[in-house]
């Protein structure tokens, strides 16, 4: 399936029809919805948005449209998110990591160039430790370490009964109350469009059982389950790490050693918490640009 939905400035909105499983081995396909934009005959560019609290609406509100001057940019809603397909099933990064390598190959793009943001970053990072890409992007990425100061709290609440889900019933009950918890992820007062989007996102109840499914496999008793530091020797597209000096979950260090141990290029916004592409959204499209410009 492949239905054109809507039309604005930032690009055509479409869905097509994936095999992505359903997370414990057995066949499963799942409707994907995503945004494209620019020339069809440019280079392409993907972007993945982050967890829970993200969509490509979210992250990618400016830069999509930033980026489709002189690239063929696609930003889909991982499944469990924004207009995709929301089905209860078991979602970890494994998972996400097969969808973008079903998205991909049902859009016919061979090797493209990905940026990813927090999760997204990890899902992006995994798939091109294994299959060729242009370039990289990573945003205050994921899977770069093995531990965070939060996550024995985390892995805590989600063993408590209901804990989880009173939490994320009040994270989505008012804008108010998303504005007050984007407080604690971002330097300083959030945009308001940043708080007007994200509130729509995490709309429906489902998102927030996205969210437990994955924490819940991720946040492990000893640490992060998803940790790709020991293998960034093997990474070979030349990639650029961007991170919010300010970054309250996962710490700028993350993204500055990466860079040191692939010999990458690096930008750290000392203004900015863990949401550079829309706390810095001028700034962040620049970055990117030019980076992509030079491959």
């Amino acid at each position: 399936m492949d239905v054109v939905t809507d039309r604005e400035s930032r690009g055509t909105v479409r869905e097509t029809t994936v095999e992505t499983g359903d997370g414990r081995g057995n066949p499963r396909e799942t409707d994907i919805r995503y945004r494209v934009a620019g020339p069809a005959d440019a280079p392409p560019v993907v972007l993945l948005h982050g967890i829970g609290l993200d969509a490509a609406d979210v992250s990618f509100r400016y830069l999509l449209s930033d980026l489709a001057a002189d690239r063929r940019v696609y930003a889909p809603d991982l499944p469990g998110h924004g207009g995709s397909e929301k089905p209860r099933l078991s979602y970890t990064t494994a998972f996400f990591r097969r969808a973008l390598a079903a998205f991909l190959d049902d859009r016919g793009l061979d090797g493209p160039s990905l940026v990813g943001v927090s999760m997204g970053g990890a899902v992006a990072l995994g798939y091109a430790l294994d299959h060729p890409v242009e370039r990289l992007v990573l945003a205050n990425s994921y899977g770069l370490g093995a531990d965070a100061p939060w996550r024995p709290a985390a892995a805590t609440m989600l063993r408590t009964p209901f804990a989880h889900r009173a939490w994320w019933a009040g994270v989505s009950s008012s804008r108010t109350a998303v504005r007050e918890h984007l407080r604690t992820m971002t330097s300083g007062t959030p945009p308001d469009d940043l708080v007007r989007d994200v509130y729509r996102a995490i709309g429906p109840a489902a998102v927030g059982r996205t969210v437990a499914s994955w924490q819940r496999d991720e946040f492990r008793a000893d640490g992060l389950r998803t940790d790709y530091s020991a293998r960034l020797d093997a990474l070979e597209p030349e990639a650029l790490f961007v991170h919010g000096e300010q970054d309250p979950l996962l710490p700028a260090s993350w993204s500055v050693e990466a860079a040191e141990r692939t010999d990458s290029a690096l930008a750290v916004f000392g203004d900015c918490g863990h949401w550079t592409p829309r706390e810095a959204p001028e700034r962040f499209s620049e970055c990117v640009r030019s980076f992509l410009a030079d491959a």
